[in-house]
């Protein structure tokens, strides 16, 4: 049965991911809202561009 990673090994999938030219940046969760890893802004789990900074997942 396989387990979600824990955070070193989430960190450890990001940086290989990154180190080949993958964007890993994704949203942060917040309780039941999502948080913009650029400027901190909490929005409903249906945002999908930060109201705040104009940030999305991909760019």
């Amino acid at each position: 049965m396989a387990t979600a990673p824990n955070d070193s090994e989430e960190e450890l999938i990001d940086q290989f991911l990154s180190q080949r030219g993958h964007e890993t940046a994704s949203w942060e969760t917040e309780y039941n809202k999502k948080q913009c890893p650029e400027c901190g802004g909490i929005h409903d789990t249906e945002a999908v561009t930060c109201s705040v900074c104009g940030w999305s997942p991909g760019q």
